[in-house]
């Protein structure tokens, strides 16, 4: 029988046709009939083929896990999206936001992938992927100190456009560069100048946004409210970023950093505790982050111990910084050979632990990156820790589950201190010394093997409890953790359930954000397990 389909419907329907099938008579017509919303779009067959990803394409696999980072969502039971559409123009996003409302699809949005809990592309009910991929370009203005920067880049690429055009220019964001800008910025950024300048979302001073009705907003279509919410409120709650326009910051030509390891044997747990009081309050040019690892000794054969590794960057030349480390944290014993001086896109390479030494800076362009298997979870300190605490801390490494297990102290202070909790959602400024994030990992994707080492970051997140912030127990969203609650997965959420979640997130800012939510969402259709819900009904 001759198809009544026009061509580039009738492609898209062969290539659906495998995904829906088991999925009932319902289905099926919703599918057939977002096709023709498609359809209606996008007009050829060609311009869908190269922008949209199904089941039955033989790229979806891999179009799929390209930016996956957490491989406890990458398993056969995992529910797959039935459409993946890679955007290369804004056009794309209005056409699948509109055809997904019309028919009844959530979305998910993906910038790098990097999403703790697997949210940006995972979902228990049928669902499409906005993958941000094809939408990265950056224009850097050295001249003004700005750039443009497309939610689908790295923060690698940001970095190393930055690079190519000064200096002695930069951007305050974090350390991995494979995480993608539009998340990263979205729930706020930091990184090691953090403590000089602020997070990534302090240095938005424009975006591009496509909300709920398919339009593009700019800073100003958008209103007050809508641009504040999406600078640390987590963006994929109001709509699909497509671009942010950013300050850019000064940097000394010539930055010194230096790696630090001391174990218990070394004095390891004063210095640990004496890092408390001493990172947070010394000069804002000064970056000390703390890592935590089970090591083999040194000086006992067969036995672990705990290595502190203290991890540095500097705005300014080694001397300064032995001077300044003589006179702040003489404990630590830093001397002149253990200080690099180097320029800041070369520190950029420094710091993570997978750039080989002799890599060439195009390896920030590189998106490739492997999924592991992990549990992550955050803390904000108040108060320093007591060695005692610290001494039962380090008991907890020496547990069955812990060969990868990793905790890092973050330090605050410095510029956090002086931004106002409220000028963005983030609302984790004075009054925090550090933040601790928690990390383990595990080698195979077996239901009982992960639930084993799942049940022991929660162990080890109640021994913490009582040295950590209270009131809520804050956390950061980045960080994203699913133990602190979830939403229905309906289209309503009370307010009580979702401030379980919310309130360490955002603590008194989550009231802001769900008044935000309500006025340019109210049929919460941007919705995921912890997108900040609206509490319209209608």
């Amino acid at each position: 029988m001759k198809s009544n389909l026009p061509i580039p419907l009738l492609f898209l329907s062969l290539l659906f046709s495998f995904s829906w099938a088991a999925l009932g008579l319902t289905h099926q017509q919703q599918h057939h009939s977002f096709l023709q919303c498609l359809n209606r779009h996008f007009g050829n067959a060609n311009s869908i083929s190269t922008v949209i990803y199904t089941q039955t394409n033989s790229s979806f696999s891999s179009v799929l896990e390209f930016s996956i980072r957490n491989a406890r969502f990458s398993t056969p039971n995992t529910l797959k999206p039935l459409v993946i559409v890679t955007p290369s123009h804004v056009s794309h996003i209005q056409a699948t936001i509109n055809c997904s409302r019309t028919h009844g699809l959530q979305i998910r949005i993906r910038s790098g992938g990097h999403d703790y809990e697997g949210l940006s592309y995972v979902s228990q009910v049928p669902f499409v992927i906005i993958d941000l991929i094809n939408l990265r370009s950056i224009d850097v203005d050295a001249e003004n100190k700005t750039a443009w920067v497309q939610a689908g880049a790295t923060i690698g690429e940001l970095y190393y456009r930055i690079a190519q055009k000064s200096s002695t220019l930069a951007f305050p964001a974090g350390v991995c560069p494979t995480v993608g800008v539009g998340g990263h910025f979205s729930g706020g950024g930091y990184g090691m100048l953090m403590r000089k300048y602020g997070l990534a979302a302090d240095q938005i001073i424009d975006a591009q946004l496509v909300d709920v009705n398919g339009k593009l907003l700019d800073k100003n279509s958008m209103g007050e409210d809508l641009f504040w919410a999406i600078r640390g409120g987590g963006a994929a709650s109001f709509g699909v970023v497509v671009a942010w326009k950013v300050k850019l910051v000064p940097v000394p030509s010539t930055l010194t950093v230096f790696t630090v390891n001391r174990t218990l044997e070394e004095n390891g747990t004063m210095l640990v505790h004496k890092w408390q009081s001493i990172a947070p309050k010394i000069h804002e040019d000064l970056y000390i982050r703390l890592f935590l690892r089970a090591v083999n000794s040194s000086q006992q054969e067969g036995k672990r111990t705990i290595q502190a590794s203290f991890v540095s960057l500097y705005l300014g030349r080694a001397d300064e910084l032995i001077d300044l480390m003589q006179e702040s944290f003489p404990e630590l014993g830093l001397v002149k050979e253990d200080c690099i001086e180097m320029s800041w896109i070369q520190s950029i390479m420094y710091f993570p632990s997978d750039i080989p030494e002799d890599a060439p800076l195009e390896i920030l362009l590189n998106r490739t990156g492997s999924a592991s298997i992990f549990k992550g979870k955050s803390d904000y300190v108040t108060q320093t820790i007591p060695e005692t605490a610290l001494e039962g801390l380090w008991k907890r490494f020496y547990e069955d589950e812990t060969e990868s297990l990793e905790i890092l102290f973050s330090p605050y202070g410095g510029n956090m201190d002086d931004i106002p909790e409220t000028e963005t959602p983030y609302p984790h400024r004075a009054g925090n010394l550090f933040n601790i994030h928690y990390a383990v990992g595990w080698s195979e994707e077996d239901a009982s093997e992960s639930q084993r080492y799942i049940n022991f970051m929660r162990r080890l997140y109640r021994y913490m409890e009582p040295y950590v912030s209270k009131s809520p127990r804050q956390a950061y969203m980045n960080y994203r953790d699913l133990d602190l609650g979830t939403n229905n997965i309906g289209p309503y959420t009370s307010y009580k359930q979702a401030s379980k979640w919310g309130l360490p997130y955002f603590d008194k800012n989550f009231n802001r954000l769900i008044h935000v939510k309500t006025l340019v969402d109210p049929t919460n259709f941007f919705r995921y397990q912890q997108s900040i819900p609206s509490l319209s009904r209608g």
